[in-house]
């Protein structure tokens, strides 16, 4: 009930306080949880019991006003501002619709007062309800060309306040960046040329590819949305403000920002970012040993020569194993091939990823 602890009661008071609790212990409740709500000790209670005339035997008494609200006639305040009914309205409302119901609980200023104590005198206005949003869908990979992640990214140029946008289309199975472009703008229709170029380079068919993105203008454009139905690819969007749900993209981002060869100072033109975003896209696909796919290339993956390449070093470790078993403690690296790649996983499977 938020009892000030070690203020004085009332014996009227102290008698409301223990009919609650002794109600709250018929009902199966212990003395001490009912205690403890109340903001009272149990040795208080029993005090109060103990004496006759029901006078707390503290010398350090404290006078209050003989016209202040008690506890519960506080809590009752509490309650009321914090009910549906009255919870989106200030004291100077809730009081006059009170009146017309023939209820009288306390002034408006001492609504204000309790309100205040309670740090209760925020906006206070109807609250919108929670509107859930679902997580994503979850998506598993097992091939390439089934599943793509795309974002898009800021490039700063050398003029202040200006940026570029780079466009950025990974396959999540190999990690491949199957296609890119910069523009000096966001667009749908820009990311809608990109995809009809991918689709024609990747030879995918109809009811093949599921896209993942964000939820961005361009991502939600009208012109890529209709361009997808039309090349049978099937969109799937984060949930807002949730990177989470897009990190193969969102790594991919801060490895492209993170290389050494990244420019220090602002692209002086788009030609020049382009330049370079070519050049991060061959190193990336071609030369770069990632973690994610047991470090072969994203092309090679994508290529399918990963299999072979990971059993031959898994071979290697083997025979270098028999000729010298004692620089061995335990088991070899495991270079078994990831057969499935997933996004936004339930929570079994990631745990099982894990």
């Amino acid at each position: 009930m938020g009892f000030q602890r070690g203020r004085l009661t009332h014996s009227t008071e102290r008698h409301e306080l223990i009919k609650l609790i002794t109600d709250a212990q018929k009902s199966g409740a212990r003395q001490a949880k009912a205690c403890e709500l109340l903001g009272l000790t149990a040795r208080t209670i029993q005090r109060w019991i103990e004496a006759d005339d029901m006078t707390d035997k503290r010398t350090s008494t404290i006078k209050r006003p003989p016209n202040r609200l008690t506890e519960l006639e506080q809590q009752r305040i509490i309650k009321t501002v914090n009910s549906i009914e009255y919870g989106h309205l200030p004291p100077s409302k809730i009081v006059p619709k009170l009146l017309d119901k023939g209820v009288w609980i306390a002034s408006e200023s001492s609504f204000y007062r309790v309100m205040k104590s309670h740090k209760l005198l925020t906006h206070r206005e109807k609250v919108k309800p929670n509107k859930k949003i679902k997580k994503p869908k979850a998506l598993k990979a097992t091939r390439v060309n089934e599943i793509y992640t795309w974002d898009i990214t800021y490039l700063p140029t050398a003029v202040k306040g200006q940026f570029l946008y780079l466009y950025l289309v990974m396959d999540i199975y190999s990690r491949k960046i199957v296609g890119w472009q910069v523009h000096d703008t966001q667009l749908s229709t820009l990311a809608a040329d990109l995809m009809i170029d991918i689709c024609r380079r990747e030879q995918v068919k109809p009811d093949q590819v599921t896209l993942h993105s964000d939820n961005g203008s361009p991502m939600k454009g009208a012109t890529l949305l209709a361009t997808l139905q039309e090349l049978g690819i099937v969109p799937s969007f984060s949930r807002p403000s949730v990177s989470n749900d897009n990190p193969y993209s969102e790594s991919l981002f801060k490895t492209l920002k993170y290389r050494p060869e990244y420019p220090e100072k602002a692209f002086e033109s788009m030609g020049s970012a382009r330049k370079w975003v070519s050049g991060f896209v061959d190193w990336y696909n071609d030369e770069h040993l990632h973690s994610g796919i047991k470090f072969v290339t994203p092309n090679q993956r994508h290529l399918g020569l990963d299999k072979a390449i990971l059993a031959k070093r898994h071979q290697v470790n083997e025979m270098a194993k028999l000729q010298n078993p004692s620089r061995w403690s335990g088991k070899s690296r495991d270079w078994t091939m990831i057969n499935e790649v997933n996004l936004n996983p339930e929570k079994k499977e990631a745990m099982r990823a894990a």
